[in-house]
């Protein structure tokens, strides 16, 4: 075991919001700490949360080594519950001024994490931060289309300040870097294989949504919204219910779409959010996981899915680029077509998916939380602080246009 540091973590997300952000968040955080590292988040405080004096750092409950700082935020648009940081340069070099970090990992590129990398480096702390959400990405989804040039650049200027940008694929690490990001670094994801595994497999479950053991559950699992291209997984599963007539799809999760989703498809079973043993339960209750998102960073479920024994249908890239391998544990798919095409040979194929269960479960055994945070804990240590001409050449050669 390394000797005890201080780490800092920034974020405009961390539980009990349910994200993929605030998930992957807390799990670097606690794997600091089971490394026996003393870890202090900065995030907004949400609504829901019992107010205390503005910046003042306190134990977070039922997280053992962790600590917290609440600042102001506001609502973010169209995610409601979710806020946005604003700067808190102030509080930020009050607290590292007499409680120093090692180093700071700043996860979310809003204004509380653009205060704080500006607050690091006056202070010489070394910085790295995460490339969690492909925002330019997002433009397009919400018909913002003609802004994404101008989201990319910042994003890249607001990375190109840090010592290191940690990222979820080989893949988007040289993408970026061919697009002027200077220090893209591959920080793999990990899933608990003890959490998602199929031994949470639910036939009371599954009697619920009027299944039994032969029927065929089709499961969505994430944010019921226009970037997740839900249109897609609506046609494909239509286009296998015309093969499988017992199939019944199944949705797990919220968002700004489920009112409309559920008007226009009053068939389909809407679960709403899952939290603790009762996530599990839901996806290893499935049989087949359908994935339409093509704006994902990485796709967190992905990964939940295989380990909970559920052959998935996802676009080539990101989690499943990594790590899905088609015809062993679903299908890796190019275009609509494809997707939909697997979709129905999948459904139809009991076999095939009986054997992908078991592979896709026993081919996430090897990424295990402790290696992530293993690795997440070696890059911290190993960061410098900037020279100021570094830090002078990193803000200008790429600058907001």
């Amino acid at each position: 075991m390394n000797t005890s540091k201080h780490y800092a973590i920034v974020t405009e997300t961390f539980p009990p919001e349910i994200n993929g952000v605030a998930l992957t968040v807390r799990n670097l955080a606690r794997g600091l700490a089971r490394r026996g590292h003393r870890v202090s988040l900065v995030r907004p405080r949400q609504d829901h949360e019992t107010l205390r004096p503005y910046g003042q750092r306190a134990d977070l409950r039922d997280e053992p080594g962790l600590q917290d700082t609440l600042v102001r935020g506001l609502a973010l648009p169209r995610y409601p519950g979710l806020k946005f940081g604003l700067p808190a340069a102030g509080t930020l070099r009050q607290q590292w001024r007499v409680d120093r970090p090692a180093a700071l990992y700043v996860a979310t590129e809003g204004p509380l994490g653009l205060s704080a990398v500006s607050t690091a480096l006056q202070l010489g702390i070394p910085v790295a931060t995460g490339l969690h959400t492909r925002f330019d990405e997002y433009m397009r989804d919400y018909g913002l289309g003609a802004l994404a040039g101008l989201a990319f650049a910042w994003m890249r200027w607001f990375h190109n300040r840090a010592g290191a940008t940690l990222v979820p694929t080989a893949e988007l690490r040289d993408a970026l870097a061919q697009r002027g990001f200077r220090r893209p670094v591959h920080l793999a994801r990990a899933v608990d294989p003890v959490r998602f595994s199929p031994r949470w497999r639910d036939r009371a479950l599954r009697a619920n949504w009027g299944l039994t053991d032969t029927d065929l559950a089709v499961i969505y699992v994430g944010r019921l919204a226009a970037e997740k291209n839900l249109g897609l997984a609506i046609r494909a599963f239509r286009a296998l219910q015309q093969r499988r007539p017992d199939a019944r799809f199944i949705w797990i999760g919220d968002g700004p779409q489920r009112t409309a989703l559920e008007r226009a498809n009053p068939d389909f079973l809407f679960c709403g959010l899952q939290q603790g043993e009762a996530l599990p339960r839901h996806i290893a209750s499935g049989d087949l996981f359908l994935f339409p998102s093509r704006s994902e960073t990485f796709g967190n479920v992905t990964l939940e899915a295989m380990a909970s024994g559920v052959p998935t249908v996802a676009f080539n890239y990101g989690a499943a680029r990594e790590h899905l391998r088609s015809g062993l544990h679903g299908a890796c798919v190019d275009d609509d077509t494809g997707f939909i095409d697997a979709a129905i040979a999948l459904a139809t194929d009991d076999a095939t998916r009986q054997h992908q269960s078991q592979a896709a479960s026993a081919a996430m055994q090897r990424l295990h939380p402790d290696q992530v945070a293993a690795a997440f804990d070696a890059l911290l240590g190993g960061l410098s602080a900037p020279t100021a001409r570094e830090e002078e050449v990193s803000c200008n050669r790429y600058p907001v246009k």
